[in-house]
């Protein structure tokens, strides 16, 4: 275990297709939500047992107030050797220079389409000029490791491969296509809507010529590729071909229930300990014995499955908030 993802918020000030379709949601109690003191130990003890990167995620991170003072608190920590955020844009352009300030490293911004009606389509909100202008305000205040994640869906923007890649191209992004998933909040997923990994390949084949793989950092969950031109991009594809056993991330939701797999139905309460006065010896024996014993394949699982729907229905999201995927940080 390398890399914790750390949701700040279950609450996001958009509706996307692929995550959030459904009309009402039930929230994570406020009372609940680990402070940022709560969450700075928790990372002491996950640090201690070997985790390097941290990526804040929600929901949307930037709903949380003050997050840059998180950022500050995490960026203090020798131990850490990387944080990210990863936002939809909507609010970047109003913090990303406190965020730079307050020590946080990387930058990926969410963008599915460049099309105003498309992306209201897809998120049910307006919103893409102020995503465009986060991305540029984030290259003003100094950030040069930008990425973008599109997410593909076949029938909605998947003619928007060559158009997405030559605008991160523009704005000196790095690119990473992403496979649509069946998990947490996805219930009207189906196979018939993922764009695979090599139908991808297949069309910026056809527009720059063969990419080539690049082999670097085996435990990361994008592919990437170097195009003749010298670009590169990336594709992340947990659908069709799963990474579990080079997995080396696991997720922290916003009120401390610890996800070993993105597809874990049972997570573990840090909270509780944590606030019953757990020595941070204590939680990282907590963690380390748990993620000793692991035994997480659950997108292998799912690909192996003989009929393959929406992993988790409806019903058993309204009960339990804990499975949705703005719930676990994605």
């Amino acid at each position: 275990m390398r890399n914790l993802r750390l949701s700040v918020t279950d609450r996001c000030n958009l509706r996307c297709a692929y995550c959030m379709p459904e009309e009402e949601y039930r929230w994570l109690p406020r009372a609940d939500i680990l402070s940022f003191e709560e969450i700075s130990t928790l990372v002491d003890a996950f640090t201690d047992v070997g985790v390097e990167r941290v990526r804040l995620t929600g929901g949307e991170p930037l709903l949380r107030r003050d997050l840059a003072q998180l950022v500050a608190l995490l960026a203090a920590k020798a131990a850490l050797r990387d944080i990210a955020l990863t936002t939809n844009g909507i609010l970047l352009a109003d913090h990303a220079r406190d965020l730079r300030d307050a020590g946080l490293h990387r930058i990926t911004v969410s963008l599915d389409t460049l099309r105003p009606a498309t992306f209201r389509t897809l998120v049910r909100r307006d919103g893409l000029d102020q995503v465009l202008e986060g991305i540029r305000a984030a290259r003003d205040a100094g950030f040069r490791r930008i990425k973008i994640d599109t997410v593909l869906l076949r029938g909605t923007n998947d003619d928007e491969i060559v158009p997405l890649y030559e605008y991160a191209r523009s704005v000196d992004a790095e690119l990473r296509f992403i496979e649509y998933m069946d998990v947490g909040g996805a219930t009207r997923w189906s196979m018939d809507q993922v764009v695979t990994r090599a139908q991808v390949l297949e069309a910026l084949r056809a527009q720059y010529g063969t990419p080539v793989p690049i082999h670097d950092d085996g435990s990361a969950p994008a592919e990437r590729f170097l195009l003749p031109d010298g670009t590169t991009f990336g594709i992340i594809a947990s659908t069709t071909q799963p990474f579990c056993r080079s997995c080396d991330r696991s997720r922290l939701t916003a009120d401390g229930r610890w996800l070993t797999c993105l597809y874990a139905t049972n997570g573990h309460d840090l909270r509780e300990p944590l606030r019953a006065g757990a020595s941070r010896a204590e939680l990282a024996a907590r963690i380390s014995g748990t993620w000793i014993a692991r035994t997480d394949r659950g997108a292998e699982e799912r690909l192996a499955a003989h009929e393959r729907g929406a992993y988790v229905q409806i019903e058993d999201l309204r009960a339990d908030p804990h499975l949705e995927m703005h719930t676990r940080g994605g």
